[in-house]
């Protein structure tokens, strides 16, 4: 059988550290041939669930602050619990997929964990992302970088980022925004 062309999705992985608790963390999730590939950093929370724990969730929001939120020490999200799976998913949710590690490959400096989806769920329908929630996202995906990534880029990223906050954001995304921004100024970037 041909492989299919591997989209990236991204949502919020929510894995169960050792004491139970859940974590949840952003990721770009791609879907091949009927299975999720996860392919933390490592080390990572959820790389080390993932490795301990064979079973994670996905979970579909729209609420961005999640994104921004996991990356700037605002962990703490309501979740409830899974069905077929031991874990927890989101309160906020539109959609949470139960998944269920049936193989991965410990590779540097990604492993990559392939999982069969055992329960999926909608709660309530997604509209769609306006431009001030992608880019807040695109935004997150840079403060995820700032290790890897000169600081012009990231200034120039903002610069065109910024457009579309100013243009299309609620009270949810300026609040998102403003913990990545903080965030970036915070790694010594100057934001002009």
């Amino acid at each position: 059988m041909a492989q299919l062309e591997a989209k990236i999705h991204e949502v919020i992985v929510t894995t169960l550290n050792e004491d139970g608790k859940a974590h949840s963390a952003p990721m770009g999730i791609s879907e091949v041939n009927g299975y999720f590939l996860i392919k933390p950093f490592k080390p990572s929370a959820t790389y080390n669930n993932l490795k301990r724990h064979r079973q994670c969730t996905i979970n579909y929001t729209d609420d961005v602050r999640v994104f921004a939120g996991s990356l700037t020490g605002r962990r703490d999200w309501p979740t409830l619990a899974c069905q077929k799976i031991t874990g927890a998913y989101l309160s906020q949710a539109l959609a949470h997929s139960e998944l269920e590690i049936v193989d991965f490959d410990d590779d540097d400096p990604r492993a990559c964990f392939k999982a069969k989806v055992v329960y999926e769920v909608t709660h309530a329908p997604f509209r769609g992302f306006n431009r001030a929630q992608s880019a807040v996202i695109d935004a997150a995906i840079l403060v995820s970088r700032l290790t890897m990534l000169p600081a012009e880029k990231v200034q120039q990223e903002v610069a065109y980022l910024t457009i579309a906050i100013e243009k299309t954001a609620g009270t949810r995304e300026l609040e998102a925004w403003g913990w990545l921004i903080d965030k970036i100024k915070d790694a010594g970037i100057d934001l002009k």
